[in-house]
């Protein structure tokens, strides 16, 4: 389970657009956030089941989002402005009736790595999809292959791929009479791939379609923000059984990361990520840079059923966070703030 949102520039409060991503997983697997560096491939790169042709050059740097466990990411953000993030959906394809190829996550990091705008993320993924396909488990030490769709953002432009298989389907938000907002959930939505591919039997009127009209409700209420956002995240709204925004099925799946991007045109991007529940933790601003220090995922992580609102000494916190505006000041805050805990 997962919820991607975009709001591109004509349609945020400060003109820039925004792009947010919440990661719902099994709630004990620890997602670590960091800081990719460039590299110059020289054979085939390995990613989580199988190995890829290498990158042409030199790749972008990233933040990425992704759990321990994978080479892939949950979600990130690139030098060049560009953010992905992506959603586990079922079809009419079997995903068990393939062999181990790409999971959704290698493509997010592939896309991230290997382009510096949304159009070309886009070109890199599909290609990488047609030539290697997908397959393999999603989750570490249990067979849960699955497929996904794609929100892909830059400052000026926005996505949604879906998939099965090899199959694809792409949409371009704001344009042809579209809303300059976009949110998908795990399901799929372009209206002629859904039709030729969503599986009947997927149980998308219960724990999917609240979820995505609740974000769909909170873009059309506009102009979007980046404390809307964030506040969206943390909201225990969409479902009923802890099946929310803010995710929290014990045993089963809850939120553990969340990201908000902040994509201007001709400035760096700038990602605000949360680690465990969005509902308890904080929003750290990073830029595409260093995050060395940077406090592991278990510091963070609080998995709940019963999360409660962020206690004063969060909301003390994510205003001092609020005030950084580099990443080594922003990690000197969480480490004072984590000594004072102690």
């Amino acid at each position: 389970m997962c919820d991607c949102l975009v709001a591109l520039a004509p349609a945020t409060a400060g003109g820039v657009t925004l792009f947010a991503k919440s990661s719902d997983r099994p709630p004990h697997e620890p997602q670590d956030v960091g800081y990719e560096a460039p590299r110059r491939d020289r054979g085939p790169r390995r990613v989580t089941h199988i190995e890829v042709e290498p990158a042409v050059g030199d790749t972008l740097a990233c933040l990425l989002s992704r759990p321990r466990w994978c080479w892939g990411a949950e979600h990130g953000l690139n030098e060049a402005g560009v953010a992905i993030g992506n959603e586990a959906i079922y079809t009419t394809l079997d995903p068990r009736s393939v062999p181990p190829a790409l999971i959704g996550m290698d493509l997010v990091r592939l896309g991230l790595e290997r382009a510096s705008s949304a159009p070309a993320a886009v070109e890199a993924m599909i290609g990488l999809l047609e030539r290697y396909g997908q397959g393999g488990s999603g989750h570490d030490g249990v067979e849960r292959p699955y497929w996904s769709s794609f929100l892909v953002a830059d400052p000026q432009r926005a996505f949604v791929i879906e998939t099965s298989g090899r199959s694809w389907a792409v949409e371009e938000v704001g344009t042809e009479g579209r809303a300059p907002v976009r949110a998908i959930s795990n399901r799929t939505t372009i209206p002629a791939f859904d039709a030729e591919h969503r599986h009947p039997r997927q149980p998308v009127g219960t724990l999917v379609d609240p979820r995505l009209r609740a974000s769909e409700a909170m873009l059309a209420a506009g102009p979007v923000s980046l404390d809307a956002l964030r506040g969206h995240q943390r909201a225990h709204v969409g479902g009923d059984g802890g099946w929310t925004v803010c995710m929290h099925v014990e045993g089963v799946e809850v939120t553990t990361a969340a990201m908000v991007a902040e994509l201007p045109v001709g400035q760096p991007p700038r990602g605000w990520f949360s680690l465990g529940s969005p509902c308890r933790s904080v929003y750290v601003p990073l830029l595409v840079e260093s995050t060395d220090g940077f406090p592991p995922w278990e510091h963070f992580a609080a998995p709940s059923a019963a999360a409660p609102a962020p206690e004063e000494r969060l909301v003390a916190l994510q205003a001092a966070l609020d005030g950084c505006t580099c990443n080594d000041q922003a990690i000197q805050v969480l480490t004072a703030a984590s000594a004072a805990a102690d």
